[in-house]
């Protein structure tokens, strides 16, 4: 089940009435990839949430009926399996993380409350592997699931007014790395020296939509070498 309808003056947005899993993503990415060719330089962006593709027009580039039948026929004949397309098969990526009171000012407060150590919590966290299923909040703050269940945490009831770059923290069943320092209410555990979001790069994003995420305990020496500060 989908629903097509507008987004704005200039847009459209395509929402699938389904939970978020990986495979809906890779057919979000499928559709965007073909709206891309088929609009061309009449699409000003695009962009694909956890159920939810939005496209965005040039003004007075829009024509709405025909778009509209247009992307109701590609969510029609839509693949939805759970097996993957290896030519949408995102990025395979390792970011290092310092797990340390530190710099983590939850973890040990989540051992308490989870009843296990601390060892066992990052045990958990570098023993996933994480899909990219949407971005958004902030320039390179990428949402990723699924956090085990043993890890599910909620929010902080007062978000923080500033949490620094790098921090990684887990919200319900997500996790993701803070890319620059901002308010935020998610349970940090640790700390990220790899810069996620450089302006003048290319891409200037280091996480994509549809890549897979695995983190990499390191130690505190090696966190400075990779250009953290403790």
């Amino acid at each position: 089940m989908f629903e097509v309808g507008p987004a704005g003056e200039e847009g459209l947005r395509l929402v699938f009435l389904e939970a978020p899993r990986p495979a809906l993503t890779r057919c979000l990415l499928r559709i965007q990839s073909a709206a891309q060719g088929y609009f061309a330089e009449n699409l000003a962006d695009s962009v694909v949430g956890y159920t939810t593709l939005t496209l965005l027009f040039h003004p007075f580039r829009l024509e709405r009926d025909r778009a509209e039948a247009w992307l109701t026929e590609q969510a029609d004949c839509a693949t939805l399996t759970d097996s993957d397309d290896q030519s949408l098969t995102g990025t395979v990526v390792t970011l290092p993380v310092l797990y340390h009171p530190s710099v983590a000012p939850d973890l040990e407060w989540l051992a308490d409350q989870k009843n296990i150590s601390v060892d066992q919590i990052i045990a958990l966290h570098t023993g996933t592997t994480y899909f990219a299923y949407a971005t958004g909040f902030a320039p390179g703050f990428c949402y990723l699931g699924d956090l085990p269940t043993e890890l599910a945490t909620p929010r902080l009831a007062d978000p923080r007014a500033a949490v620094p770059a790098g921090a990684v923290g887990l919200a319900d069943r997500q996790t993701a790395v803070y890319p620059g320092i901002s308010p935020g209410g998610w349970r940090l555990i640790g700390s990220c020296p790899r810069p996620l979001f450089q302006n003048g790069e290319h891409p200037t994003a280091y996480l994509a939509v549809g890549d897979s995420v695995r983190f990499e305990a390191i130690t505190p020496q090696e966190y400075r070498k990779f250009g953290g500060e403790l």
